[in-house]
This record gives structure tokens, C-alpha cells and sequence, in this order.
């Protein structure tokens, strides 16, 4: 950034701020390439010139979203600036949408033609996962553009030292999710294409929770993981019952062992999402100690 003085009123200089990058540097000038083209500055019209970091520190709410992000790697990623885009053969909204944190090094209106030609180009809906309050100008100009909402997503955090509870010996944990395992989250969330293995297996540390009756017929089932760079974060995710053995307690159960594996992995927090609409749910993760920390809105491109 150079501080350059461009006149005088009353008596006092007048600054002038130019942000870019330093092409050329002499004795007699300094050269800027600023977002309107190159700026040759002399030195003598030089108040002050410093060095600023590329990027800005991330929010708590977008270390967060990237953290999550990590924990549910998409088959195909791009990066517009800091914008994640993420691609998994329709699988799942949050392997097919982008995620809007940081700056996409372009003006909204460019940033959000190039979301949508990125996906259209793979034959995908273009679709964004706006974290809110904190980007509801992406959001309204979605809006705008006539992009279609989804259900509102909660994105639950918890202390992992608060959710310690007693285990339960019938609950496995699997390194890589069994056929059986793919079979019970298949009949809930729909069919499994082969890009949806690539999602739940791609982060070093990962656990595959069951939990089985004294018969050994499958009860419950869910996903624990540890993917963020400083490893704070343990992901739940698919946790599920089957139809007959809903409230019981299994889902507890099976959050409850994979919190102590990731406890074990050195995370000491838990994040989830869930749909605000899924009382039930919600419900159930308010009691375990969960909060929300922020909210998340989906929108689409209607073909």
C-alpha cells in the first residue's frame, strides 16, 4: 500500500492510498500494479509505503466452514481466490456447491458467473453454500439472480470434554465402512455412486461407527472424523438408526464412541450439520450439548 500525496488544502497534504502489487522500485519512483492498470508514483510524492498480508485472517465462522469442508472432501475441487469449489457426481449438496469464505479475488457479480459456468461445464446445477449472517450479501444477490433455496442447514459445534458419556461395548469402529455399513446409510440418504466412497474415505482419520443387536442385525450407524489441519475438529456426520430401533438411545451410543476416538485423535471439539427442519435431531444434539454456531443457506440454479 503507498501513501501519496496528491496536493494541498489549507496548507495540509492531501493523501491518496494505492493498493497493489510492486512491480518496480528506483530511486526515482515506485511502480504499483493496482486493480485499474500500473501506477509509476515518485518518490518525492511518497508519504508512506507498507507492506499488507494477502489475505485476511479467516473468521471463526469460515475456519470453521473449511474445516467442515476438509472433513467431506469432494471428488473434484477448484478454487476461485478463496472460494472452494467442490464437485462429487451430484452426491450430496455439500460435495456439490461452492463455499463462498474469504475474497474471490473478483466482484460478486464476476465471482458468481464463474460458480456458475464452473458447474455448468460438468453438467452439474450451480450451487453455493452461503454461510450466514456473515455473507448475506452473497446470499441476497442469489436471491437476485433467482437461485433456489434449500432447507436452512445448522452447523452444531460442541466442546468434546462435554460429551463424554459412558460407551457402549455393542458399538465397532471400522477403519473403511463395511457393505452392510453402505447398504443402512444407502437406504436413508439414497443410492451410493462410486464417488461417494471417495467422499467418505478421503481423510486420514476417519471412523465408521455400528452399532449391532445380540443377533448382530445392524441397529445404527455413523461417521467420525478428524480432517482439519490442527486437528481440532472431530466431524459427525450419517448418524443414523434403523426404522425399528428409533428411540432407544442408539444414536447416543454411537456419538458417544466416536467421541472418545476422537478424543484419542487429539480433537477437542465437534462440529455436525443438520437440517433446521429435522426437529427431531436437532433436538436430540441440543440435549447431548450441542450448539448452533452459525447457519448456512443452500441455493441453486434452476436449469
Amino acid at each position: 500500500m503507498v501513501r501519496r500525496i496528491v496536493g494541498l488544502r489549507d496548507d495540509r497534504p492531501v493523501y491518496s492510498d494505492i493498493l497493489g502489487h510492486l512491480v518496480e522500485a528506483t530511486e526515482t519512483h515506485l511502480t504499483v500494479r493496482a486493480r485499474d492498470g500500473a501506477i509509476r508514483v515518485p518518490t518525492a510524492e511518497i508519504y508512506r509505503a507498507k507492506t499488507i498480508p494477502d489475505r485476511r485472517r479467516f473468521t471463526p465462522t469460515e475456519a470453521l466452514e473449511v474445516a467442515a469442508a476438509a472433513g467431506w472432501p469432494a471428488r473434484e475441487r477448484g478454487q476461485l481466490g478463496d472460494w472452494l469449489l467442490r464437485a462429487t457426481d451430484g452426491w450430496t449438496m455439500r460435495g456439490n456447491s461452492a463455499l463462498p469464505v474469504g475474497d474471490p479475488d473478483l466482484p460478486l457479480s464476476e465471482a458468481v458467473d464463474e460458480v456458475t459456468r464452473w458447474y455448468q461445464d460438468r453438467g452439474l446445477p450451480p450451487a453455493m453454500s452461503v454461510p450466514l449472517p456473515l455473507f448475506q450479501r452473497i446470499d441476497a444477490e442469489l436471491e437476485r439472480r433467482g437461485w433456489t433455496p434449500m432447507p436452512l442447514t445448522l452447523l452444531m459445534t460442541a466442546r468434546l470434554a462435554d460429551l463424554a458419556a459412558q460407551e457402549d461395548p455393542r458399538v465397532t469402529l471400522d477403519a473403511a465402512p463395511s457393505p452392510e455399513w453402505l447398504t443402512a446409510v444407502a437406504g436413508r440418504k439414497g443410492p451410493l455412486p462410486a464417488s461417494a466412497i471417495d467422499v467418505l474415505t478421503g481423510v486420514p482419520q476417519v471412523r465408521f461407527a455400528t452399532l449391532r443387536d445380540e443377533g448382530d442385525a445392524l441397529l445404527a450407524t455413523g461417521r467420525g472424523c478428524v480432517a482439519d489441519p490442527d486437528g481440532r475438529w472431530l466431524g459427525l456426520a450419517l448418524i443414523g438408526t434403523e426404522e425399528r430401533a428409533r428411540r432407544q438411545g442408539l444414536a447416543r451410543r454411537v456419538i458417544a464412541a466416536l467421541v472418545a476416538w476422537g478424543v484419542a485423535a487429539g480433537a477437542t471439539d465437534a462440529y455436525l450439520q443438520v437440517e433446521q427442519r429435522n426437529v427431531g435431531a436437532v433436538a436430540l444434539y441440543e440435549r447431548l450439548g450441542f450448539t448452533t454456531h452459525h447457519v448456512y443457506l443452500t441455493r441453486y440454479l434452476p436449469a
